[in-house]
């Protein structure tokens, strides 16, 4: 069977027991900033297990897209050294949400793997929780699995846990051995040897740890269930590596070509590549990319990894872009997104590689330096993984270059700093619950958050539930016209009220299916079911509609006009104003950005009517309709419609017609991320208050500037009217050399040499200081004539000796030279310093 009859064959078989097949979630977990990625089937459904959304189907299947980059199997630096390491991976799973449990859970997987994959029963093994009785006894007797084969295990295996606290319960494993000798399988084998394949989890949620480490029973049972497609296809098509299945075959056929090595030559550098470029592909196509911090660190760490590995085919120039289409071609059947991103895709892993193969010379380049400055025989760990983290060297090409200039590499040093990160890695990835739980007032099950702010702008409401919060109070109503955040749209604010409280609403949120209204409670006290009246602060929530639909045009202008390479990455509606991040590789140019703007206002000015409709989330694609990064859609979705121009999944509020938009401007855009752009622009009012202010800082920058230059007009005129001769006439004599100290007024240095220029065609020999007020800072010239730089006086000393006398800076040329002074000093007392301080240094000659 290949990989997409074994996926198809699972979700049918399933939906042969009444599942409902489901999407799989972006491997960018929504609105979950506790995980980096997507790490298991079950992440979509963590609302549902902690209760704070109800399920629409009891029983449903998927093949989920998922990540890993730490933890139990999942090392970075193991990936492509065996077989069955992976960044990216896909899990088959099956769910009940307190429908059915454990028997039919057990017999299921059984029947699939044996009476429809035809596995053979000698090979599998079964592992289950140690106090598990109940497992361990539905396997004996529901299945024919030799008792033997059934196998207690301890928690680290055998138990599983969403967090510290909250849902939890025991699982079971199914293995395979995949080694020769079919005669000599052992139990205590299970879990401690890489000949025998965890295959599928089935994890029974029944408990729920409370803080201090005590179980309690869950209200419903729910079963996890998870199974690994990639070692399932390496089962089925009798491979003894995942890499040598149907997944892998085309990217490793066209490396070989690309590369003009062989698979068979290079084998960990090849599996190392073609998981890697899989795993960029998604996480790209689902909106993460390259950056120094959070999700785009993993992901540009893992592509600078298969970049090196690149470099053992002898590659020196970018490679991996060319390989997506290999798994464009093998998994957009399944994955359509990666056929619509395929250019993106492309084009950013290029422009990754580009930069890093950049990087590795200034990595040599730092070798050297650690060389140089170092006079140990050893290459510090600390040194060997700077070069490793920040410029992409393996720890062997160190070693080797070390070798190369006589030095070892402190290895025990290297991997502390790497078990550092490691850790942190762990820790970024831990789930972990909300230590702010919101403690509610009621335990009420009743109907709550009906969102009915499409089309009323206030309502009669029942509180539903409440608690405090710090400052703040949350209320849960039965039916609310506030718009919780999301799709890029910020929450609703207004007021909640009644005879006996009044709640001024700060912000709109959401928390699996709760809306929960944030406020600051004004007067009175909450009680139980109270009715309140409900009203949106409309002028706000006007301005927001505005912004959404012009967000929607300028998304569609940007496409239109820059190629259908840019893709949303990221928005914010704002009352005042709008932002959209967009994937583009290079800065948008002024004759772009003024025919983008041209053309939105165009589409305002044709007063497109702005239509909604809810369709099914397949036939809405099919239609053309855009579905943006990172939003997680239901079967059923929210169609917004600009005529022929627009067409995009979206759950915001909306004007009637693109003539309410009025006018738009595009303020400015700039880079956020290597390939995206971030453009802001207004709407309506703001425009004009925008050029208002633009007007009005213009005005004041030209009158600062007209100041400034009469002023420089001024003192340059000082210049004509300074009078040399009298000048000349106030010097003094220091040791016999004529001295000039003056306070002058001048516009600039160009002044202050001119004024020199002139006074040297009268006076042939001394030392001249004038001192001047340019920008309301004192500066200081000193001029030498020819014939005292000849008996070693120079200009440029004597102006640095005063700008440290005066807590500034000074030099020059031997005849001409500048010092600056603190506005701690009068130009009196500059004046005073100077005399002394020539006077002291003419004492030496």
């Amino acid at each position: 069977m290949k990989s997409k009859e074994i996926r198809e064959s699972f979700i049918k078989f399933f939906e042969g027991k009444n599942h409902h097949k489901i999407s799989s979630a972006p491997v960018l977990p929504y609105g979950d900033k506790s995980l980096l990625f997507t790490n298991a089937g079950m992440n979509q459904f963590k609302p549902i297990f902690l209760d704070t959304e109800k399920p629409k189907h009891l029983r449903v299947v998927n093949s989920q897209k998922c990540i890993r980059v730490s933890g139990k199997h999942n090392d970075l630096e193991e990936v492509g050294r065996d077989g069955f390491h992976h960044t990216f991976f896909e899990m088959l799973g099956n769910w009940s949400f307190g429908d059915y449990y454990k028997k039919e859970a057990i017999e299921w997987s059984w029947e699939l793997l044996t009476d429809v994959w035809g596995l053979d029963k000698s090979r599998l093994w079964v592992t289950v929780f140690h106090d598990d009785d109940e497992a361990y006894d539905l396997w004996e007797k529901e299945t024919d699995i030799d008792k033997s084969r059934i196998v207690r295990c301890g928690a680290k295996d055998n138990f599983w846990e969403m967090a510290e606290t909250g849902p939890c319960g025991p699982c079971s494993e199914i293995h395979y051995y995949v080694g020769d000798d079919i005669d000599n399988q052992q139990a205590k084998y299970v879990n401690n040897s890489d000949e025998y394949w965890e295959l599928w989890n089935l994890v029974f949620i029944q408990s729920n740890r409370l803080k201090d480490g005590t179980f309690e029973d869950l209200p419903k049972k729910h079963v996890d269930t998870g199974a690994g497609l990639e070692r399932i296809c390496s089962v089925l098509q009798n491979k003894n590596s995942n890499y040598k299945n149907d997944l892998f075959s085309k990217t490793i056929s066209d490396l070989e070509k690309i590369s003009k090595t062989s698979y068979q030559d290079h084998e960990v550098s090849y599996n190392v590549i073609c998981d890697h470029i899989r795993m960029l592909s998604f996480a790209i196509a689902d909106g993460v990319l390259p950056s120094n911090e959070g999700r785009g660190y993993v992901v540009r760490r893992v592509l600078r990894r298969g970049s090196r590995f690149a470099m053992n085919l002898n590659s020196n120039e970018p490679i991996l872009y060319k390989l997506v289409e290999s798994v464009v071609s093998t998994m957009s059947d399944t994955y359509p997104e990666l056929k619509d991103k395929q250019k993106h895709i492309e084009k950013t892993i290029f422009s990754e590689e580009q930069s890093f193969l950049t990087t590795l010379e200034k990595g040599i380049i730092q070798f050297e330096k650690i060389i140089k400055q170092s006079s140990s025989d050893s290459i510090s760990g600390a040194n060997a993984f700077k070069l490793y983290d920040t410029y992409g060297f393996p720890l062997d090409l160190t070693e080797l270059m070390a070798s190369e200039k006589g030095k070892t590499v402190d290895i025990k040093g290297f991997e502390e700093e790497m078990n550092k990160q490691k850790e942190l890695a762990k820790k970024n990835q831990k789930f972990v619950m909300d230590s702010q739980d919101i403690q509610w007032k009621f335990v009420n099950n009743s109907p709550h958050s009906s969102f009915i702010g499409y089309s009323q702008n206030e309502s009669s409401s029942k509180i539903v539930n409440w608690a405090d919060n710090d400052s703040n109070i949350y209320i849960i109503l039965d039916q609310t016209p506030f718009y919780a955040e999301s799709g890029g749209q910020i929450g609703d604010t207004g007021i909640i009220k009644n005879k006996d409280f009044s709640a001024e609403v700060v912000d709109t949120q959401k928390n699996g299916d709760f809306i929960i209204h944030i406020c600051n409670l004004k007067r009175g006290t909450i009680s139980k079911d109270m009715n309140a009246s409900c009203k949106i602060d409309l002028v706000r929530r006007n301005n927001i509609r505005v912004n959404h639909s012009a967000t929607h045009l300028l998304h569609q202008s940007l496409k239109s006009i820059l190629g259908d390479h840019v893709n949303q990455a990221g928005s914010l509606v704002h009352p005042d104003y709008l932002r959209l991040d967009i994937t583009h590789p290079s800065k948008i140019d002024k004759k772009d950005m003024d025919a983008i703007e041209l053309l939105v206002k165009e589409k305002i000015a044709e007063n497109i009517s702005v239509e909604t409709n809810i369709k099914a989330l397949e036939d809405a694609k099919k239609e053309g309709a855009t579905a943006l990064f990172g939003e997680k859609y239901g079967e059923e979705v929210r169609v917004l419609t600009m005529g022929s121009f627009s067409k995009e999944l979206c759950g915001g509020t909306h004007v009637s017609a693109t003539g309410e938009i009025n006018e738009f401007m595009i303020t400015h855009e700039k880079a956020i991320a290597s390939g995206v752009r971030r453009v802001h622009a207004i709407t309506g009012k703001h425009v004009k208050l925008y050029i208002q202010d633009r007007m009005n800082t213009m005005n004041s920058l030209q009158e600062a500037n007209d100041k400034k230059e009469l002023e420089k007009k001024n003192q340059s005129n000082m210049l004509n009217i300074i009078d040399i001769d009298s000048i000349i006439q106030n010097q003094t004599h220091l040791n016999s050399i004529a001295f000039i100290n003056e306070e002058v007024a001048l516009g600039s240095i160009a002044d202050l040499k001119k004024l020199n220029t002139k006074l040297s065609s009268k006076f042939t020999s001394g030392i001249a200081v004038f001192s001047v007020t340019m920008n309301e800072k004192a500066v200081i010239s000193v001029s030498v004539s020819r014939d005292l730089i000849e008996k070693s006086v120079s200009a440029s000393s004597l102006a640095k000796i005063i700008g440290k006398t005066l807590n500034g800076g000074g030099g020059g040329r031997d005849d001409f030279a500048t010092a600056g002074a603190s506005s701690d000093f009068s130009l009196t007392e500059i004046k005073d310093k100077i005399n002394k301080l020539i006077t002291s240094e003419m004492e030496k000659l």
